[in-house]
């Protein structure tokens, strides 16, 4: 499902229209970027938990040369899903 698709069923699912769904798509990503960008920890229960971790510098390889390179330290990321979320995705119908 796309963004587009999933504005339309949030939009029917909802009873609002899709300039509203698409409205609360764009502020619910951009908060989370804003808060995940500044090292915040985000946790919504049943759902998951949006949270950051440092991946520390290390040296890799080229794989097409074989040559040696470091790769930086950097901030990765990280969504652990809620139990509610795994459950819906595991039920038996």
């Amino acid at each position: 499902m796309n963004k587009a698709e999933f504005v339309k069923h949030i939009a029917e699912q909802h009873q609002s229209t899709q300039v509203e769904a698409e409205k609360t798509i764009d502020m619910f990503t951009s908060s989370v970027i804003d808060a995940i960008g500044k090292g915040n920890e985000i946790s919504l229960i049943g759902f998951g938990n949006f949270s950051v971790s440092k991946v520390a510098a290390r040296t890799g390889r080229n794989p097409r040369t074989g040559q040696a390179l470091e790769i930086a330290a950097y901030n990765q990321p990280k969504f652990k899903v809620g139990q509610k979320l795994k459950d819906a995705c595991n039920k038996k119908d």
